[in-house]
């Protein structure tokens, strides 16, 4: 009897034992898997603290952000197992920061934050990509080597073939030159001139990139840059977990739906605020919000717009918001920056007391240095500009009107207001051009939508009984009078005209499937106005039937967006090699740290450049020509010599008192670490800029210019007396 007493004992013990180590693995597993969820969240937030540098009202508290970061948790679904509660939770975090964030930025610097968020998650190892340090270091820097003549000026610019020059040093890409120049110059060619040849397959074993999508990045980059941005986009397609949400956030949702949806995110102490650009007026979105939330804007929304004496009043109306649960708006808060330091005073005054739950403060001003580091981490930030791209525009148009107001509208309208949104969608989309799109840069507004669909409505209305569409008077008053009145070009007026007589006419309603896009016949791209459909059919129409991104959708030749287009590549890269790292760990493997890049340039100056030992002696030159041959040709050499010996100057001393304090010989001081940075960024160094020339290239090629200007002057400074056969005069200083 003892003994089976002792033996149901000891299997007791053993199951107990059992139980306690797999609660244990449990419980490891869970701490491993909250670890790797807290990293992301600590990597996310230290890309929110990089945002900063690229704009000052890219604030976001640590408050804030756990705020968003526990109530993603809390919205995220239970799993019985830990690994796909894990993955849960990291896809549900990353997608409730992203989107909060996103909301508050620019459109300009959405795919920025895109592509860094994808590239730490590379980095880190949580996203599988295959590739190397070295590769990710060229696609942000696109270094160039200029020692080879360019043998394919015919086709290939400069540029491509220099930076080609420096792709084929890094490892897969050796015989990419050879092959571009002799074994099938024609296929490159041919892929180069495509319109989106990041979607075609290179040419020879290079389609194997296409099982290699950021490998393929970088002959983008180097080749068609005006087209990585795009390509990026469908990068972070691919990588990213639902990367279409992250390219797409928003995009078929209106301004008033986001705001509804930042609302129940919101707190009585947490403002929203509206960052404003051209065109935009929160205040109508604000009313209607109020409206469907059950407050009525006469009495219990207090809209103020702050001046001279208005503080006083706006915190009159702050004290009865808190009090009785009303809304208060401030706008242009920017113009009044004492008023502030106060307004963050109250607001935490209002959460000491406990404010009424109904209570919500929205702000609004222009993005200004001005406004408080305190207030902006508050808040719940938005921006109100429209998307990119004629497909993105599109969206948003049609779905700021509600689907009740389609659903119940005569067929015309509908087709008419179609139209209409199509229209609207080129105006913005067009400014992105440039001259080439606008002489001048208009704020149209999807005000400007609203008004001309109520004007539309009204004029269906008056005429019903006729039964005939008054296009004129249609035409006149979009074109002059809701459009045109922001257009102050006789020849923008013009354009503007014509798009609207190629929409607004019989044809628009008469054919089953109007035409949209202008003169695209046998082009092989089309977007037609559909017949009377159902409100989510049209938005299924615009998704299914709108083309990708081309100029022939506004009447323009494809090669029209090369230049805004190779402008964004530069600006996107400019941006993310300034929030790198700058760490000596920093690009390890690619020469990318800060020091390293440092002496790479100063050993470039020093036996490329050669610019100590190629000063020019303007005693010696002047020897040479005598009173006699001085002539304003020799005179304007002379001063050119002049201008490149301060120059030579600035550089080599710059760069030796850097030399010294690397060594420990001389303290380093604020203006070498600004000069290190721009050197670290490839961007031409203010105190050089100064006395050099007016450029807007990058260091490296800059230096490149340099030499080229002072190998000018050493050809004419041996026989100064001797006007040379060519003088290139985009190589003086003063041409």
């Amino acid at each position: 009897m003892q003994l089976e007493v002792t033996k149901k004992t000891s299997l007791e013990i053993q199951e107990q034992q059992a139980v306690a180590k797999e609660t244990e693995a449990r419980i490891n597993l869970l701490r491993e898997g909250y670890r790797r969820v807290a990293a992301e969240g600590a990597m996310q937030y230290f890309l929110l603290i990089q945002l900063c540098i690229v704009n000052h009202m890219y604030q976001y508290s640590l408050e804030s952000f756990t705020t968003f970061f526990f109530r993603a948790i809390e919205k995220t679904e239970q799993f019985e197992e830990e690994e796909p509660r894990v993955l849960a939770l990291r896809d549900v975090i990353r997608m409730t920061i992203y989107r909060w964030v996103s909301r508050g930025l620019f459109e300009k610097h959405k795919q920025i934050f895109r592509c860094q968020l994808t590239f730490r998650l590379m980095q880190k190892k949580i996203l599988t990509v295959d590739y190397s340090e070295k590769e990710m270091y060229f696609l942000l820097n696109c270094p160039t080597r200029t020692d080879t003549p360019n043998p394919l000026k015919e086709w290939l610019p400069d540029l491509a073939w220099y930076s080609m020059q420096k792709l084929i040093e890094v490892e897969g890409f050796e015989l990419l030159t050879q092959h571009v120049e002799k074994e099938a110059p024609g296929r490159f060619k041919d892929w180069y001139n495509e319109l989106a040849p990041e979607e075609e397959k290179l040419p020879l074993d290079w389609k194997r990139l296409e099982q290699a999508p950021f490998q393929k990045l970088l002959v983008v980059r180097v080749l068609r840059p005006d087209r990585i941005t795009t390509a990026l986009d469908n990068f972070v397609r691919r990588t990213l977990p639902k990367g279409g949400d992250y390219v797409d956030c928003d995009s078929t949702s209106s301004f008033a739906q986001v705001l509804a949806s930042s609302y129940l995110e919101s707190a009585p102490t947490t403002p929203i605020y509206f960052i404003l650009s051209p065109g935009a007026d929160p205040v109508k979105d604000v009313e209607a919000l109020a409206r469907a939330q059950g407050i009525d804007p006469a009495k219990m929304l207090h809209t103020i717009a702050l001046g001279q004496g208005q503080d006083v009043i706006a915190m009159q109306k702050l004290d009865i918001g808190h009090k009785e649960g009303h809304w208060v708006m401030l706008q242009n808060i920017h113009l009044m920056p004492g008023f502030l330091i106060e307004l963050e005073k109250r607001l935490d005054a209002y959460a000491a007391e406990g404010s009424n739950p109904s209570f919500r403060l929205y702000v609004s001003s222009d993005p200004s240095t001005a406004i408080p580091i305190g207030l902006l981490e508050r808040c719940i930030k938005l921006t109100n500009e429209p998307p990119e791209g004629l497909k993105q525009n599109m969206k948003r148009a049609f779905t700021f009107f509600a689907k009740e107001d389609i659903e119940d509208k005569d067929p015309k309208i509908k087709t008419i207001l179609f139209a209409l949104c199509y229209f609207h969608s080129v105006m913005l989309e067009r400014r992105k051009f440039g001259p080439k799109g606008w002489n001048m840069r208009y704020p149209f507004s999807v005000g400007d939508l609203r008004d001309s669909a109520i004007v539309l409505n009204n004029y269906m209305e008056t005429n019903a009984s006729s039964g005939k569409i008054p296009w004129d008077d249609l035409k006149y008053i979009f074109g002059d009078i809701m459009y045109g009145g922001h257009i102050v070009d006789d020849w923008d007026r013009i354009l503007c005209s014509a798009f609207l007589d190629n929409l607004m006419n019989d044809g628009l309603l008469e054919d089953d499937e109007a035409e949209l896009f202008p003169y695209v016949e046998g082009k092989g791209v089309s977007f037609r106005c559909p017949a009377p459909l159902a409100y989510e059919k049209y938005l299924e129409h615009i998704e299914t039937e709108c083309p990708p991104e081309t100029p022939l959708a506004f009447g323009m030749d494809p090669n029209a967006e090369i230049d805004f287009r190779t402008q964004q590549c530069l600006e996107l890269f400019r941006v993310l090699q300034e929030v790198q790292p700058r760490g000596g760990a920093a690009g390890a493997g690619a020469g990318g740290g800060l020091q390293e890049r440092i002496q790479a340039f100063m050993a470039r100056v020093a036996d490329e450049a050669q610019l100590d030992s190629n000063k020019l002696n303007i005693d010696d030159i002047a020897s040479k020509l005598g009173d006699d041959a001085r002539t304003p040709y020799q005179n304007a050499f002379l001063q050119e010599c002049e201008y490149m010996n301060v120059l030579i100057r600035a550089i080599v001393s710059s760069l030796a008192e850097i030399g010294l304090a690397f060594k420990g010989e001389l303290t380093m001081t604020e203006k070498m670490e600004a000069l290190m940075a721009s050197i670290f960024l490839n961007q031409v160094p203010a105190p050089w800029a100064k006395v050099g020339f007016p450029s807007t290239r990058g260091l490296a090629s800059w230096l490149d210019n340099v030499r080229q200007r002072l190998d000018q002057l050493n050809a004419w400074k041996d026989d100064p007396v001797k006007k040379p056969a060519v003088t290139f005069l985009n190589r003086l200083f003063n041409p």
